[in-house]
């Protein structure tokens, strides 16, 4: 009686703060999250690359994990603890289907960071008495050249930093180019979470598995977005994120190949969980979340990519008709279209991210570095010169976003952009550089 009304309880508030779980499905795929009242005041929200809202159908999973299926599911004398091992297999079979794996090459992590991190520490300190030398890009999440550097100075590993076009994609010859005898592993993210772009991982795979080196990708932004099948992509390690699907935060997971089997060395010692490559007790709702929204990514995906392509086109023409001189980086066409990392030439991106912070929530780079004034180091590695660097956005689009906040955020956005150049002589050289035909100063950013 106590769980039925504390379950009731439950499903009465995310009804009330997510009324999106009782409206229709297309109101539960696309509509607001938030509550009428909220929905007045917030901005809209269009940074998904940094995190994505928890779709209901997930929360709804999470539930009774909280509060009436408890149990430690690593507890093995009672079915509190066989239900919520039970819960996590099921959600790592979840997962597996969604990149075509085993649930056996499924390990759950904390995220991203930590799976990045076991991947490229574990494969260094297993072969560290035969192979020496990693290959990743300069465009690469920072954990990764972090890990990367890392390996360099403690423990005497070479690393190449492969360079990348001005369209952001790997040369696939100076990949093939830079591998050597004692190569351990080649990691390539998958869609880079800058500026959207999406690199050719399967061919990246079969030059891999010719040359016997394994594959790392980060596929954070890429998984439940895009079909993935890491068997057909001959990818060795994928590492993957909760949050970034509509998932939990404080979950994810690494993918390691059983054929060929990949071999690691533990990062996190313990009790022994996660067949002894990650101690530490699963946090069961979020390992719950994860897998839902791993299904749910499954059986939404042809329609979310249908509504956020339709909304790109949408806010990539309203965008372009209106302003000038706005530049999309990286690739035009072998992207994500939810990412759009747009340069607003004679504009500082800081004034104009805070002048739209009030009605639009987007960002100018990776939620990690977001802090930093300096340029982004993807946007220099493309070729984009500081100036222009510093004039750049990034918007993000997702399954919940409307027609109604991308046409809200052009408005307010060509409003801002006008505004600020009206009144910037970053804006004034430009123009007088076009009429002479010649060139405007260099501006250096303090």
């Amino acid at each position: 009686m106590m769980r039925g009304r504390i379950a009731a309880r439950a499903a009465n508030l995310v009804s009330r703060q997510y009324p999106c779980c009782a409206a229709s499905a297309r109101a539960r795929r696309f509509g607001s999250l938030l509550h009428p009242d909220e929905e007045r005041d917030a901005p809209s929200y269009l940074d998904m690359q940094a995190t994505t809202p928890c779709d209901p159908r997930v929360l709804d999973a999470m539930l009774p994990f909280f509060h009436s299926q408890f149990g430690n599911p690593h507890s093995r004398s009672h079915s509190y603890g066989w239900q919520a091992e039970d819960a996590g297999e099921k959600a790592r079979e979840q997962i597996a289907a969604l990149i075509g794996a085993d649930p056996k090459e499924i390990f759950f992590t904390s995220g991203a960071t930590e799976s990045n991190n076991m991947a490229i520490k574990g494969i260094a300190d297993f072969y560290q008495g035969t192979k020496k030398h990693i290959i990743t890009t300069q465009t690469e999440h920072k954990c990764v050249l972090a890990s990367c550097r890392r390996l360099e100075v403690e423990k005497g590993w070479s690393v190449t930093y492969l360079r990348v076009g001005k369209d952001g994609l790997v040369d696939l010859k100076e990949l093939e180019d830079a591998i050597r005898e004692d190569t351990a592993l080649v990691s390539v993210m998958h869609i880079n979470n800058e500026i959207g772009v999406l690199q050719p991982i399967e061919e990246i795979g079969k030059i891999c598995a010719a040359k016997g080196v394994f594959l790392h990708t980060d596929g954070a932004q890429s998984v439940g977005k895009i079909p993935i099948d890491v068997k057909k992509m001959n990818v060795s390690l994928m590492s993957i994120s909760g949050h970034k699907l509509y998932g939990p935060k404080g979950i994810g997971a690494l993918y390691v190949s059983r054929k060929p089997r990949v071999r690691l060395r533990a990062v996190i010692d313990g009790g022994g969980q996660e067949r002894g490559m990650r101690s530490g007790t699963l946090p069961t709702p979020l390992v719950v979340g994860f897998g839902k929204a791993a299904e749910v990514c499954m059986q939404e995906m042809d329609r979310d990519q249908k509504h956020i392509e339709g909304l790109y086109k949408r806010m990539s023409e309203q965008i372009h008709s209106q302003l000038p001189m706005v530049i999309l980086n990286g690739h035009e066409t072998q992207r994500y279209a939810g990412n759009a990392n747009l340069s607003f030439s004679g504009v500082e991106g800081e004034s104009l991210l805070m002048s739209l912070s009030k009605s639009t929530a987007v960002s100018s780079g990776s939620a990690c570095t977001s802090a930093s004034l300096e340029p982004s180091y993807v946007l220099r590695a493309i070729g984009v010169g500081e100036e222009l660097a510093h004039t750049s956005l990034r918007f993000g689009i997702g399954r919940f976003t409307t027609e109604a906040e991308v046409d809200k955020t052009v408005r307010d956005l060509v409003h801002e952009v006008r505004r600020l150049r009206d009144m910037s002589p970053l804006w004034e050289m430009e123009m007088e550089a076009l009429e002479s035909g010649g060139h405007k100063k260099a501006v250096t950013w303090s």
